[in-house]
């Protein structure tokens, strides 16, 4: 068994555990369901943007803890003031140290910025959740869903005017693509090994369509990275443990887009 299969297998439980605890009614009640979204392929295509998609994580399975004393809403806050084109916050509590509230605080904290929901989505409910508490898109991570899985998952955040991110790290796993898929990342780190080759973006990048807005993630640590995946057709880039693993994530990630934009 993977480490990918621990996680969704816990992830299964975890939200047959939610649907007990909250109706899909409750969650359409919440404040945040009724608000217009923001887009991040909008901001990703704005000009001058930086592209950064700047992450709020505090631990991971391959790294461990990696910030624990970070607080949410001063990260994130930092994160937009530094100029990033957007957020991406994780609310698995087990394997990644995230949460909901994060996600709430960040929310209320960066109104107009867009916040992907970042966590392990397998099922219909997950996309209520994260409507409601406040997300403007989801990831679908292709190695985890059948085509037509990530079919109805896609349909359904269309209709609650979410933005859909779908990963993936394989050429098999292009195939599961549909027309409504908003953005395509190209996660660098193997899902089964864990290792990371930022070539995985080039690679793949050239087999998806020309329109398709592409983001890589994944072992993205220096400016270099980002002008080589720029020149190759590459408009996001997905950064977490790099500002975070830092005293002082927003700092870090302020000089960082300084130096690009220099």
């Amino acid at each position: 068994m993977t480490i990918l299969d621990e996680i969704n297998n816990n992830k299964r439980r975890e939200v047959a555990a939610a649907k007990e605890k909250i109706s899909l009614e409750d969650l359409k009640k919440s404040p945040f369901f009724g608000r217009k979204t923001n887009s991040l392929k909008a901001a990703l295509r704005t000009p001058g943007a930086s592209g950064i998609i700047a992450e709020f994580k505090t631990k991971s399975p391959s790294k461990g803890m990696i910030n624990e004393n970070a607080e949410v809403t001063e990260v994130t806050s930092g994160y937009v003031a530094a100029g990033v084109s957007g957020l991406s916050v994780l609310t698995d509590r087990n394997y990644f140290g995230g949460s909901f509230e994060n996600l709430a605080k960040a929310r209320f904290t960066n109104p107009k910025t867009p916040i992907l929901r970042k966590d392990f989505m397998l099922d219909p409910y997950q996309v209520y959740e994260a409507k409601a508490h406040g997300a403007d898109l989801i990831l679908l991570i292709a190695a985890s869903l059948s085509k037509d899985e990530m079919l109805k998952l896609t349909e359904l955040a269309k209709e609650l005017e979410l933005e859909v991110l779908v990963e993936v790290h394989t050429e098999e796993e292009i195939e599961k693509l549909n027309p409504m898929v908003d953005l395509v990342g190209v996660n660098n780190r193997n899902l089964k090994t864990f290792e990371v080759d930022v070539e995985t973006s080039i690679r793949l990048g050239k087999l998806l369509p020309e329109d398709m807005i592409r983001i890589s993630e994944s072992g993205l640590s220096s400016i270099d990275n980002i002008q080589y995946l720029r020149a190759n057709g590459y408009e996001g880039f997905l950064m977490g443990e790099n500002f975070m693993k830092t005293e002082n994530p927003a700092q870090a990630c302020a000089d960082f887009i300084s130096k690009l934009k220099a």
